[in-house]
């Protein structure tokens, strides 16, 4: 990339990037605080919201999941999705760390840190279960959150898209097999209703609204303006129902925070190590395919983060809701945005290293959405 470019590119970044993207940590970490707080201060109010829930979909978080992921995928143009095919080494890279690497890496760390290194400072009757709740919650990729990611790290939306659903589909089959042979288990009930609601409510049913939402908009005069002007009027939407979502989380734990604080620290170090490993590994074999940065990011991070609805819901199924397996999923419940910020910002500002590799093409090589297409012409 030349120069000229890479400075457009970042006058570009800086520009699109509102006052919450730029003191997002901090907002974050104020929220988390604020959840804690409130859901001590009003416990019945916040378990009345959490009661709101359909095969262990809380509804109040799906509507907030959808205000987070509708900006995402409006930019979305679903005869591009073609297109991906050219990104393949990126996705044999995220099936391999999502199937191959990502479950296995989670056991093996689970039984080093929870079964031997913590196990004097852990109620020794809740460690298999303990165990078997990390397991669960590494057999199942993210979807819904993983847009979020992307778009902070300016990733290819046709191949996260194409990505998460590929990861849904294999997700039906193999979930089950592999968290049974993790578990040693011969049979393993899996919370279909919860999996397929899921499916449905974060991934077809926005994508239909948000496609036939685009359609409209590109449908009448100057189109392609209609839409930035939409997009920059809802992006700023996605992040405050981000924040809302760690107020709703932080306050349905509060209690367990506050009451179980040594457990909930020590079983976030190997969610913490696992997170930080399979992104890591991600983003390098990516790199070393020569994969663009903007397949590479939400590569690495799709790689990283957890369904955690699937993984809470099958927790309970199989081992109750007061059981260790419950409260392991909901510590990666309660880490996941903070971990997956910091390792957003690390792909982001490694931007410059990776794409230093002789072979890997710049972003405007890569993604050249049809708003940077056409955005021109609207203004012209």
């Amino acid at each position: 990339m030349s120069a000229q470019c890479e400075t457009t590119s970042k006058k570009a970044a800086g520009a699109q990037m509102g006052f919450f993207e730029r003191y997002l940590t901090v907002w974050v970490f104020l929220c988390i605080g604020a959840g804690i707080l409130l859901g001590q201060l009003f416990p019945g109010l916040f378990r009345a919201v959490g009661a709101l829930e359909v095969a262990q979909v809380n509804l109040p978080v799906a509507v907030l999941i959808w205000l987070m992921i509708l900006p995402m995928l409006i930019k979305i143009d679903l005869k591009e999705i073609k297109g991906v095919s050219r990104h393949w080494r990126g996705v044999g890279v995220t099936l391999f760390v999502n199937w191959g690497v990502k479950p296995f890496s989670m056991a093996l760390l689970a039984w080093l840190f929870i079964g031997w290194l913590f196990r004097p400072w852990l109620p020794a009757e809740q460690i298999d279960s303990y165990i078997a709740g990390l397991i669960i919650l590494a057999a199942a990729p993210c979807t819904a959150m993983v847009f979020v990611w992307s778009h902070l790290m300016r990733g290819e939306p046709h191949f996260t898209l194409s990505q998460v659903a590929l990861n849904d589909v294999i997700m039906i089959f193999a979930f089950a097999p592999i968290v049974g042979l993790l578990l040693g288990l011969s049979a393993i009930t899996v919370p279909w209703n919860t999996l397929i609601l899921s499916v449905v409510l974060y991934i077809v049913a926005p994508l239909m609204v948000a496609t036939l939402w685009r359609r409209w908009l590109l449908s009448r005069e100057h189109g392609y303006l209609r839409l930035q002007r939409v997009l920059h009027v809802i992006q700023p939407l996605s992040l405050v129902a981000l924040l809302v979502t760690l107020v709703l989380l932080f306050g349905f734990q509060g209690e367990q925070i506050i009451a179980q604080p040594l457990v909930i620290a020590l079983l976030a170090v190997p969610i913490l190590i696992q997170t930080f490993f399979n992104s890591g590994l991600a983003y390098m074999l990516n790199r070393a395919v020569r994969s663009p940065h903007c397949v590479a990011g939400p590569s690495a991070l799709i790689g990283a983060s957890n369904f955690f609805e699937l993984a809470v819901a099958t927790a309970i199924v199989l081992f109750g809701f007061q059981s260790g397996a419950a409260l392991a999923t909901v510590v990666g419940v309660l880490i996941e945005v903070p971990v997956m910020l910091a390792a957003v910002g690390v792909v982001n500002r490694s931007r410059e290293w990776y794409e230093r590799r002789e072979g890997v093409p710049s972003y405007e090589e890569c993604c050249p959405t049809d708003l940077h297409r056409h955005g021109s012409t609207e203004h012209g």
